[in-house]
């Protein structure tokens, strides 16, 4: 796995407050989690949730779009919080985008005026996505909140609408196996947060 590893620093911007101060910094929606659980959490905040590394995201996405030329011809934002990414990818001119996120789809309606789908993370592992194909997935800041146990299922069935896939995280999760179906071929660490370029493993006559 090749990694790029970047040490410049984006000034620190300031960010629109939102009503709970549970959704003011990393650390308070690490509290937020450890209080009201990650589901819980997004139930009762959801609507007002901003991510606090939104400037990181952004700024590491273009990066990510230079060095791994990826195709932004049809992008599932999945997770999609409220536009991060849908919005990033905006900036760089890309149009066709669909999200999904169950809890923060009010926000990401307020914020980039397209309506997100509610579907978890459950129901797309139970097949609600079968017979779509997107020439890319964007998965930030939520994959690596997913049980172990649960990923291969999920990502299973991530292989049968796409085969590239970028995760965005804070932390060195998740850990994808190869025997789970992808391949990590690249890394960029922009700021403390990791972005991860995987391919499908198997062709579709080995699936």
């Amino acid at each position: 796995m090749k990694k790029i590893a970047v040490h410049q620093r984006i000034p620190n911007s300031r960010l629109t407050p939102t009503k709970s101060e549970l959704c003011a910094s990393d650390r308070s929606i690490r509290k937020g989690y450890e209080e009201h659980s990650v589901q819980g959490f997004y139930e009762k905040f959801g609507d007002e949730y901003s991510n606090p590394h939104e400037k990181e995201i952004g700024q590491i996405l273009q990066l990510a779009v230079e060095n791994w030329k990826l195709d932004l011809h049809k992008v599932l934002d999945l997770a999609c919080g409220s536009g991060e990414i849908t919005i990033a990818l905006q900036k760089l001119g890309c149009v066709n985008i669909d999200g999904i996120d169950p809890y923060t789809y009010n926000a990401y309606l307020k914020r980039t005026g397209k309506q997100a789908e509610a579907y978890t993370f459950e129901d797309i592992a139970a097949g609600q996505l079968c017979g779509r194909h997107y020439s890319l997935i964007i998965c930030s800041f939520a994959m690596h909140l997913v049980a172990e146990s649960r990923l291969p299922i999920l990502l299973y069935q991530l292989s049968l609408i796409t085969d590239s896939m970028a995760i965005f995280t804070p932390n060195k999760r998740p850990h994808l196996r190869e025997e789970w179906g992808w391949i990590c071929l690249e890394e960029i660490i922009y700021n403390r947060v990791r972005a991860r370029f995987y391919k499908v493993r198997y062709s579709e006559n080995e699936k």
